[in-house]
């Protein structure tokens, strides 16, 4: 039996990770904390695989019998609580971003390997069968060469959180980009076998709510979080870039917010050999370039976040770093910091 502790109630705990969690054998969640101790409680209610609330995180790390954590707590809080329960002996499986920028990000995979515990990133899309089949395709050579992938995270006028900590620079490090293009950019890293990053040239946008009272809106992703009145939108809205690395260039246009109502989530592979069109979360349809087929793959797409509870929960008795492992992961949070370092100067950075 595996003790584990949850630290943050919020979304992505009660919407994933406590619903995959409780399908899971052989582990028991001792603790759920919130310092909002009713979203604990509330949890509480809904999965009854949890046994104690608490609102401060260190009574779980101070028990001997939790031998590893969740932190599901808001970006900037990130560090602080995982680099805690490192040092309290607990391995950690710590949602994306890793945290607010790659310094940080680059002392917690150092804490992790000084302390020999596991450390994982929750970058769930590489644990989606779509995403799995791409990078065993592309090994495989069906693409031949990919030599460029472009993608595209775009929606109408869905800004998460209004005037929160979603549209705090200082609380989540930036906005659609490292909310929703970590995951396209990584996986696309991913699928591309561990590519190594050349140059990067950025431009990032603040448009569509520079008057927040103003904002029109169908429904906002986490409203609840908003303070539209009283409160800060000082991050991305709207993001394209371009990259190159020693294996391909990656093009992408993100958005929160734009005033077309269409929502385009999905990335491109273009190889010489066939291409293939990814629907963000869903299936992918290949192109032969030898048949000049259009071909779907029949498969099914368990859930992914089960998927990466059980590889983080089994790696901590193998000890074999998985593919979340932040080791692999530091190569998308460098990317983060010179895509939005790019922006910031208006001119190409190079990266080491």
């Amino acid at each position: 039996m595996k003790t584990i502790a949850v630290i943050g109630c919020g979304r992505i705990a009660n919407l994933q990770h406590f619903p995959a969690l409780s399908q899971i054998e052989g582990i028991r969640i001792k603790y759920a904390c919130d310092i909002i101790l009713s979203k604990a409680e509330k949890a509480k209610e809904d999965f009854p695989i949890i046994e104690e609330v608490i609102a401060d995180y260190k009574v779980a790390l101070a028990d001997q019998e939790v031998e590893a954590v969740f932190v599901l707590t808001p970006n900037y809080t990130h560090y602080t609580v995982t680099m805690d329960a490192l040092k309290a002996g607990k391995h950690v499986f710590c949602e994306k971003p890793i945290t607010v920028n790659y310094a940080l990000s680059k002392e917690m995979a150092d804490e992790a390997n000084k302390q020999g515990r596991m450390l994982n990133i929750g970058v769930c899309n590489r644990y989606q069968k779509s995403v799995e089949m791409l990078a065993e395709w592309n090994r495989e050579g069906k693409f031949g060469n990919i030599y460029h992938i472009y993608c595209s995270f775009r929606s109408f006028r869905s800004i998460p959180g209004l005037g929160g900590d979603f549209t705090t620079k200082a609380q989540s490090g930036g906005g659609v980009l490292i909310d929703w293009g970590i995951h396209f950019l990584d996986l696309i890293l991913y699928v591309l076998g561990g590519a190594k990053l050349h140059t990067v040239t950025c431009d990032a946008y603040s448009e569509m709510a520079k008057d927040m009272k103003s904002y029109k809106y169908y429904g906002m992703w986490a409203e609840d979080t908003a303070d539209i009145e009283n409160g800060t939108n000082d991050v991305d809205d709207y993001i394209t870039g371009h990259i190159r690395t020693d294996k391909a260039s990656i093009s992408f246009n993100g958005a929160w917010a734009q005033n077309i109502n269409k929502d385009e989530m999905f990335i491109d592979f273009l190889g010489d050999k066939g291409g293939a069109r990814l629907a963000y979360g869903g299936k992918f349809t290949y192109y032969s370039g030898e048949t000049l087929e259009e071909i779907n793959p029949e498969y099914d797409i368990p859930n992914m976040y089960l998927c990466e509870n059980k590889a983080f929960l089994e790696s901590i008795d193998t000890g074999v770093k998985t593919k979340s492992h932040i080791d692999n992961i530091l190569e998308s949070a460098k990317l983060l910091d010179a895509l939005y370092e790019s922006a910031g100067a208006q001119k190409e950075i190079t990266l080491p």
